[in-house]
């Protein structure tokens, strides 16, 4: 079951609304658009670009050019693992080829997939690598049992290290 809202055109219209009418609004309602529906589908080209008076390769040169904003709707689970330095240090890489060897593709998800893996450059949690980002939870100290356990379907909150 996803978390986000099946795209509709009417729907998208009413969340626009309140961004106005200037090409600095653009950014603001991609973000609208991908935290309401998980994505934003190209059918909201037309309508961004009429909206703000922007051509539809403007719109779709922005919605490119930022990796965050997807076009296509995200898997039931996004699990975002820190590549930074610090967590390199505390063995982040492991857990990224502990990912292939469920047989996941790292950064490029196929269509369809039921879990993505992602890798970004840091999440501010240094001190408490290896970090990762799950469902918009974020985690520290992730280790092998718990990546394993989140990639079978265990809910984010069994990933949270025990306090000290």
């Amino acid at each position: 079951m996803s978390r986000f809202a099946a795209w509709n055109i009417n729907t998208a219209r009413t969340l626009l609304r309140g961004y106005g009418t200037t090409p600095d609004a653009v950014l603001p309602m991609l973000h609208a658009l991908q935290a309401h529906f998980g994505y934003i589908d190209p059918t909201s080209v037309p309508l961004l670009a009429d909206t703000v008076n922007l051509s539809k390769a403007e719109i779709h040169g922005t919605i490119s050019f930022y990796h965050d904003f997807r076009t296509t709707p995200p898997p039931a689970r996004v699990i975002r693992l820190c590549r930074a330095e610090a967590c390199q240090a505390v063995g982040c890489e492991a857990l990224v080829q502990l990912a292939a060897t469920h047989g996941l593709t790292i950064d490029h998800p196929t269509d369809g997939a039921d879990i993505a893996i992602e890798t970004v450059y840091c999440l501010g949690n240094c001190a408490l690598g290896p970090a990762a980002l799950i469902d918009g939870a974020l985690v520290a100290h992730l280790d092998a049992a718990r990546l394993t356990a989140l990639i079978k379907g265990a809910p984010p909150a069994a990933a949270q290290a025990p306090l000290p």
